[in-house]
């Protein structure tokens, strides 16, 4: 249909009037009882109550026979699902004690997925990401963030971002590609992470510019990765390009929080070791800390302070991570609601998170809330109650799902 009204809806959260930044309690979300939505060639033309909008339109009705509670569609906004190979073998040694050095000095960590990926042709990592982002769409998120990082050359970085353009002319629910092929230094410039980045910034991103592979730029700032010395020039010819600036950031140790928010970034994602001065220059910033609860329970390490960073003013959003090393899960709702226990956050942190806020932290106005001339992204839970979705942990999935206006079969 590419007109028509749906409803009723027992509690439509539309995911508007909320707070740019800080806390969200849950008498602050909005609740519309019994609401229906008017769609029209993908967006939204009005929210009412439902009965007054089937009197009032001649279209199609697609009237509800259950209790129904509305949201925008989900939104995971990092995530690694553009890879060839497992890392079971990471993840046993890891949960027998050895260490993330320990592995990767036997053949594991990065590089064993950079390999596989390389040997892969395009046709096998189109399937494999096809799949991965449909299991996604099932579970309610309607726009999935999609990086590079596993080629770590000119031809590798090319192939997949290509890779991620193919998938999303051929599905449903919606991409966003981002360049991380600054994600750790290939061995082949061991000891010359300079000339690797030179390498990208004169032959990949003019290419990315050209082919319109791509608007993000993504770097892991670590040690053993990039610091935020010798990344600087990777980051000012990104900026020079007009491209959006995210990070991986402080997630074993400080300094990539406060690199991204000296240079404007959209986002900084991870902050598992985020310190009292970190988080109090992303509360004064507007730079989106994208907490990674998945990346904490494959690790075993701490969550993000997000409950910290909330009440120094921030916006936090949520995202799963999901990589064949470190968050292999890759269930977005499973892991914030175990994050919220953790890190006390109310319904509407949780759901702004997976909504509205990881909207911001893909610079896009047009997703994660539902109301006039925005995209008609819903999904819809058969329960009676809203709170009912994290209640459950996980376990409860989208009966009807609606993408650009069009049901999801």
């Amino acid at each position: 249909m590419r007109e028509y009204i749906i409803g009723p809806i027992m509690q439509l959260l539309p995911m508007t009037g909320l707070p740019a930044k800080g806390p969200i309690s849950d008498d602050q979300l909005s609740v519309i009882k019994e609401a229906g939505i008017h769609i029209r060639d993908g967006v939204v033309v009005e929210i009412a109550p439902f009965e007054r909008l089937v009197k009032q339109a001649q279209i199609p009705v697609k009237e509800l026979d259950a209790e129904f509670v509305g949201l925008p569609g989900f939104i995971d906004c990092h995530t690694h699902i553009c890879y060839a190979g497992s890392r079971a073998r990471d993840f046993a040694m890891r949960i027998a004690g050895k260490t993330y050095l320990e592995i990767a000095k036997e053949g594991g960590g990065i590089w064993d997925t950079v390999t596989s990926t390389r040997q892969a042709d395009e046709d096998l990592l189109l399937s494999d990401l096809k799949y991965r982002a449909k299991l996604l769409l099932a579970r309610g998120i309607t726009t999935i963030e999609v990086k590079s990082g596993y080629g770590l050359d000119l031809e590798g970085e090319l192939k997949m971002l290509r890779v991620i353009q193919r998938a999303q002319r051929a599905l449903k629910v919606d991409l966003v590609s981002t360049c991380l092929a600054a994600h750790i230094v290939p061995k082949e410039f061991k000891g010359n992470v300079g000339g690797y980045l030179d390498m990208i910034i004169s032959e990949l991103f003019p290419i990315l510019k050209s082919e319109n592979l791509t608007k993000r730029i993504d770097a892991f700032i670590e040690d053993e990765a990039y610091t935020p010395e010798n990344i600087k020039p990777y980051l000012d010819a990104a900026q020079r390009m007009g491209m959006d600036i995210t990070l991986h950031a402080d997630q074993f140790s400080s300094g990539g929080s406060e690199l991204g928010v000296r240079y404007g970034a959209v986002s900084v994602d991870h902050l598992e070791a985020s310190g009292p001065k970190e988080i109090e220059l992303l509360g004064n910033s507007d730079t989106v800390a994208v907490v990674l609860p998945g990346a904490s329970i494959g690790l075993g390490c701490n969550f993000a302070p997000a409950r910290a960073i909330l009440d120094a003013g921030g916006q936090v959003a949520i995202a799963s991570d999901w990589n064949p090393g470190s968050a292999p899960m890759g269930d977005l709702l499973t892991q914030a609601s175990i994050l919220a226990t953790f890190q006390k956050l109310s319904n509407a942190e949780v759901l702004a998170g997976i909504t509205s806020r990881a909207a911001k932290a893909l610079n896009n106005d047009d997703i994660g809330v539902l109301s006039n001339t925005k995209n008609a992204d819903l999904i819809l839970f058969e329960v009676g109650d809203y709170q009912e979705i994290l209640y459950r942990q996980g376990g409860l999935s989208p009966k009807l799902i609606i993408k650009n206006g069009i049901m999801v079969e």
